[in-house]
């Protein structure tokens, strides 16, 4: 075999660390014993987790044959490595020999395989921390972006640490036995959180936690008013902590819109000042319910998911996540293929929602497909999703909204269409069945509600 090289790409400026002894051991131990394939694959899936270039050469033949389900012992190692260009017959085979001498314990070969996984993360974060610093000392990388690349190097590296074998059933049957124990005597923790629309909470089972919820539309239809109806629900009624994230209106226009539609108060007129005394009063009782919840606002048009997420942890505990919206947000990797982007923010998102275990909903536009089609036709189909990619696939729930009214000025007589109705259609569901949910829509308001509550009538 070849001198022990040590792999170029990894040198940077320093030692890098690296156990040559676990990396060996490791080796050894399947060399004497094929079961142990098992219980290492699992832990390193790859080869260039072993820092030695010889050594992450066998380690890849290995996987190799393990995978074709061939044995893996010497002789077949030494055969299929004899195929290889970088492969020295003579000392390779003296090479191996040594390795399966060198093993203390084939007992132990999980603990070994451990130090060489922790090697590796530690080389991985010193990898990182270099390509950081020579990004920032190049002076070209706006720091938005670097901030963005820099806490996303991080969380790939944390990802890969979170490694979890597989569970008997029995063992998920008590979690779930337990969960519901705990649900029954009151613990709310478990409990998903009401939208505050009854029959939409009876069908996707409310706002459960590590759920990626679109919400998609057509401009103007009412999604924003939709998440903060949400939203508003979710903090002042079930005392919640929830973070917006707009990529489109400010701070202030949110927040002008929950006061319009906690205080029943016409938005057009409190973007103009014109309050009467009621409302006036209206407005400071509504100012007054809202300044005492845990509701929270960033509008930085450019943000990223890493950026998201780091801003999440820094804030701690949050119940309830809803970014507006999904085509508007930027990538970690810069590419022309907008679908690809997409595809890369809808994953990230649905890993963030399991990672921090907690509710995202984020909303989405749909193609002008809808309004190429007949009057009795435009109810949004999945197939409308745009730049779709893996929207569909990552998305637990897809809800849309429509309103007939939206299209009353082209189509059909104002007279003859129902301004205050509205639908939210779930289109997929993991927790249950599809189908559409009426609701009441005040514009003047900015409020949904379900059908069956009166339009005069507050939260």
């Amino acid at each position: 075999m070849a001198n022990e090289i040590t792999n170029p790409s990894l040198e940077l400026g320093g030692v890098m660390p690296f156990s040559p002894e676990a990396e060996q051991s490791v080796l050894g131990a399947i060399l004497l014993d094929s079961s142990c394939m098992d219980r290492v694959a699992e832990i390193l899936p790859r080869p260039d987790y072993f820092h030695q270039m010889n050594n992450a050469l066998i380690y890849r033949v290995m996987l190799e044959m393990f995978t074709e389900g061939k044995p893996v012992d010497f002789v077949t190692v030494l055969e299929k490595l004899k195929e290889s260009n970088a492969f020295d017959e003579g000392t390779g085979k003296t090479y191996l020999m040594q390795l399966a001498q060198l093993v203390p314990s084939i007992s132990n070969v999980e603990t070994y395989a451990k130090i060489v996984r922790d090697k590796y993360d530690i080389r991985s974060l010193m990898i990182a921390a270099r390509e950081i610093l020579d990004e920032a000392g190049d002076g070209s990388v706006d720091a938005s972006l670097l901030l963005d690349s820099a806490e996303q190097k991080i969380f790939d590296i944390r990802r890969g640490k979170n490694m979890q074998g597989l569970q008997h059933i029995h063992e998920l049957v008590v979690e779930n036995i337990d969960r519901l124990d705990m649900l029954n005597s009151g613990d709310e923790s478990l409990r998903a959180i009401p939208t505050g629309i009854k029959l939409l909470d009876q069908c996707i089972t409310g706002l459960n936690r590590s759920d990626l919820i679109l919400l998609a539309a057509r401009p103007g239809m009412g999604k924003t008013s939709f998440a903060l109806n949400i939203m508003r629900n979710v903090a002042v009624q079930s005392k919640k902590r929830v973070a917006f994230f707009s990529l489109e209106m400010s701070k202030e226009q949110l927040c002008s819109r929950l006061l319009s539609t906690e205080g029943m108060i016409p938005g057009t007129k409190l973007r103009t000042g014109k309050l009467d005394d009621d409302e006036w009063v209206r407005l400071i009782e509504a100012g007054d319910v809202l300044s005492k919840t845990e509701m929270y606002f960033d509008d930085n048009p450019n943000i990223t998911v890493p950026e998201m997420k780091a801003k999440l942890r820094r804030l701690g505990h949050v119940d309830l996540v809803i970014i507006d919206y999904l085509q508007l947000m930027n990538g970690t990797t810069k590419s022309d293929n907008r679908v690809q982007v997409i595809s890369e923010i809808t994953r990230n998102l649905k890993i963030m929602a399991k990672e921090l275990n907690v509710p995202v909903i984020t909303l989405s536009q749909l193609s002008r497909a809808t309004e190429k089609r007949g009057n009795d036709q435009r109810r949004p189909l999945l197939s409308d999703l745009r730049d779709s990619g893996s929207i569909e696939q990552d998305a637990d729930i897809v809800l849309f909204l429509y309103r007939e009214d939206y299209y009353s000025t082209t189509d059909t007589p104002a007279e003859d269409v129902d301004k205050n109705k509205g639908e939210c259609i779930v289109a997929k569901n993991r927790h249950g069945e599809s189908k559409t949910i009426p609701l009441h829509w005040q514009g003047e308001f900015m409020r949904f509600t379900s059908q069956e509550v009166i339009h005069s009538e507050p939260y």
